[in-house]
C-alpha cells in the first residue's frame, strides 16, 4: 500500500540559521538514528533514478562517519515482518499487513549496514520511542539527529515524541526522504515551527 515515489528535489530552506530555538548539536548529548531505511520502504523509490535516495545514503553515511569520530552512538529502527493483526493494531487500517516475512525486505539497505556497537531496534509504530528501548538506549543524552524514511509520518512522529520526552529533535533536511517534495517540506516545516530544529548534513559538524 506504500505509493511509487517520483524523485523530486530536496526541499531547500532549512537551515540552523532559520531556527526557532538556539539548540546545537553536542558529540556528548546526541544520538544518531537511522529510522527505517529498509528495502521494503525504499522499494517505492524505484530503480530508474536514484538521485534523491543516494543523496539521502551520503549524507546519512557522512554522519555516520562523524557519529564513529566523535563517539556518538548510532541506533537503527526497523519494522519486523509478518506482523499479526494485533501487532500492527491501527496500522493495519491504513497501511494493510506491512513488511513481508522475507530477509531481504527487512534488511537495512546495504549501503547502510550497522557497524560493530550499533544499535538496532524493532518498532511497530510511527514512533520510535513507541513499545521500544530508544528512551534507555538514550540514557542520559538528550538530543536525537534523525534520518531516514518517511518525513512525514516516521520521521515526524519520532520527533514530536522526543519534543514532548524533553529531548531535543534535530531532523536533517537532506538525509531523510518522502512521498512528495509537498510531504518532506511540510513535514520539515512542523519541526522547525513547533518541535525542533531542521538543518542540512553538511551543518551538523559536531564541532
Amino acid at each position: 500500500m506504500l505509493p511509487r515515489i517520483t524523485p523530486y528535489p530536496v526541499p531547500t530552506g532549512f537551515t540552523l540559521a532559520e531556527a526557532r530555538v538556539p539548540w546545537r548539536p553536542d558529540p556528548d548529548r546526541a544520538v544518531l538514528l537511522v529510522h527505517d531505511m529498509q528495502h521494503y520502504f525504499l522499494a517505492p523509490f524505484g530503480t530508474a533514478d536514484q538521485a534523491l535516495l543516494g543523496r539521502v545514503v551520503d549524507n546519512i553515511n557522512a554522519l555516520r562517519k562523524l557519529a564513529a569520530e566523535f563517539g556518538i552512538p548510532v541506533v537503527y529502527s526497523a519494522q519486523p515482518g509478518g506482523q499479526s493483526r494485533a501487532e500492527r493494531g491501527l496500522l493495519q487500517d491504513f497501511w494493510g499487513d506491512g513488511p513481508p516475512p522475507d530477509d531481504r525486505a527487512l534488511a537495512i539497505l546495504d549501503a547502510l549496514a550497522p557497524a560493530p556497537g550499533d544499535v538496532r531496534i524493532t518498532k511497530r509504530r510511527y514512533s520510535a520511542f513507541a513499545g521500544t528501548p530508544l528512551a534507555d538506549v538514550l540514557g542520559r543524552r538528550d538530543q536525537l539527529v534523525i534520518t531516514g524514511v518517511y518525513a512525514h509520518i516516521g520521521v515526524l512522529a519520532t520527533a514530536l515524541d522526543a519534543f514532548m520526552r524533553d529531548l531535543q529533535p534535530f531532523v536533517v533536511a537532506d538525509a531523510v526522504a518522502d512521498f512528495s517534495p509537498a510531504h518532506h517540506r511540510d513535514a520539515l516545516r512542523h519541526v522547525r515551527d513547533r518541535c525542533g530544529v531542521v538543518a542540512t548534513a553538511a551543518e551538523l559538524t559536531f564541532s
